[in-house]
């Protein structure tokens, strides 16, 4: 039987191993360099010199490592994310074809490079060559590290490795730290380019911006009908659309034009609770779909309104308000919930219930529809006009500051505890950056006497304020509260007054 994947962890900056949630610390944009190899050929000792902090576990017993560790790689000029694999099996037995083909598959899928790392002292052994074999259809380079070799005595005996197929390769001593700087050097030639080539994309996005549409991304929980939506979308099939849960693996991008522009539908895979992910691709898969929320003008928060809102739900629409992204909430599979029931009866009900689950999201309008059976699918585009209409259309200076004054009129702040004075407010201004998308979120920016005066809960009610005197659905506000004498400001968004 072939041994079972384990959950992957994520490391902080802190160097401190985290399990059991999703990997939030790490920047999920960077180049991820996979190390792949059989077990106690010393991949662990690498990763940790590469990340300069004892994070995995280094035993000289085979196998030990079972999680799959991520974290930044300090070691190189160029950021980039390490990710430690476990080993895939000391015997050809037990179902090691099986283990070979899900490690090789985890970093050919997820990885921009892999590490492929043997032990020098040992030689070339049949584990080496049937991972070898499997490596040589990846589409990521593969670069061959011989380990172990502590000594240059030991650099005469790797001549064998080159029959794997990957040159010569290159020898280190993870323990010794003898050949880290040639492995750094390799890495950054890897990193560079791609990072450079990122920047690159993302200036051609920025000059295209007032050519194209809309980057929307569609997002939820597995089985919430995202492939159905966008289908419906296209009334065409143009993604796989199946009972089974996490049928989409990967963040699709695909052109739809609407109205005379050229739109982005960005088909995610659905997030589910990192102890119920199945496989490291899953992990990554859910990496990839936190960097679509990132990279989208707005974000369809797709619900299975006939099962509820469940704690996933909950989950992802803590992702799209930490990002302050624009979002509509699709309800989804409307012709199952309380069918029988008057349409007025049914939409107040299942307002009521978002508005209770995800109250955090209480800016996003929603849209009731049923991808399966193609219903209210013209409402999408009609809401995201109008969110994106509203973002075009910010509140001017005057009316901001006479909307604020009335505001501070009608329920003056209380008193600090700890500094015994009020909040004043002495100015306001809203401030726009639309160079980077095409729904641009305002910032609030509030000049007073004192931010450490200003609590929390009455940031809630100026915001409340702002969205009862100036529409602008689906757009989150975000405050910048600045003291008069300070140069620092202090922000913070209106999903996070609602935590």
């Amino acid at each position: 039987m072939a041994t079972p994947l384990w959950n992957c962890c994520c490391i902080p900056l802190d160097g401190e191993v985290v399990r059991g949630e999703t990997i939030n610390f790490l920047d999920t944009s960077m180049p991820t360099i996979a190390i792949v190899g059989r077990p106690n050929v010393g991949k662990s000792a690498l990763f940790n010199r590469l990340a300069q902090r004892r994070i995995a576990i280094v035993h000289d017993q085979p196998g030990v490592t079972r999680d799959r560790i991520a974290a930044p790689c300090v070691a190189t000029e160029h950021p980039c994310t390490i990710i430690d694999t476990g080993g895939i099996g000391a015997t050809l037995d037990d179902g090691f074809a099986d283990q070979v083909t899900i490690e090789a598959d985890i970093a050919m899928e997820t990885a921009d490079a892999i590490l492929f790392v043997v032990d020098a002292r040992d030689g070339l052994t049949p584990i080496d060559e049937a991972l070898a074999q499997k490596l040589r259809r990846a589409k990521p380079p593969v670069h061959l590290v011989l380990n172990k070799a502590d000594h240059t005595e030991q650099e005469l005996m790797v001549g064998d490795f080159a029959k794997l197929g990957f040159g010569a390769g290159l020898p280190v001593s993870a323990a010794h730290g003898r050949g880290i700087s040639e492995l750094t050097e390799l890495i950054d030639s890897i990193v560079g380019p791609l990072l450079e080539r990122e920047a690159e994309e993302k200036k051609e996005a920025e000059e295209i911006i007032t050519r194209d549409g809309l980057k929307i991304a569609i997002v939820g929980k597995p089985n919430a009908g995202k492939s159905s939506l966008i289908n419906a979308i296209l009334k065409d099939e143009r993604t796989i659309v199946s009972e089974i849960a996490g049928t989409t693996r990967d963040a699709i991008d695909i052109p739809y034009e609407y109205a005379g522009e050229r739109h982005t539908l960005i088909d995610t895979a659905g997030l589910r609770p990192r102890q119920k992910m199945d496989t490291s691709v899953e992990v990554f898969s859910a990496q990839r779909t936190e960097k679509s929320i990132r990279r989208a003008d707005i974000c369809l928060l797709v619900v299975d309104l006939a099962a509820g809102i469940s704690a996933m739900d909950r989950k992802i629409a803590q992702l799209i308000k930490e990002e302050r992204k624009p979002c509509l909430i699709i309800l989804n599979k409307w012709d199952l919930y309380h069918p029988g029931g008057n349409r007025k009866d049914r939409l107040e009900e299942a307002e009521e219930q978002i508005r209770t689950d995800l109250f955090f999201l209480a800016y996003a309008p929603f849209a009731a529809v049923s991808a399966k059976e193609g219903q209210h699918i013209s409402q999408i585009f009609s809401q995201i006009s109008k969110i994106r209409e509203a973002a075009r259309n910010p509140v001017t200076t005057g009316r901001l500051n006479k909307l604020l004054q009335d505001a501070f009129t009608i329920k003056p702040p209380g008193q600090h505890k700890k500094y015994k004075k009020r909040v004043k407010l002495l100015y306001a201004t809203a401030v726009v950056n639309d160079k980077y998308t095409a729904i641009p979120v305002p910032q609030f920016i509030l000049f007073v006497n004192d931010k450490r005066l200003m609590h929390e809960h009455y940031e809630q009610y100026l915001a409340n304020r702002i969205r009862e005197k100036h529409h602008i659905p689906g757009i989150p506000v975000v405050f910048s509260i600045r003291s008069r004498n300070k140069s620092k400001s202090g922000q913070r968004s209106e999903g996070d007054l609602m935590e």
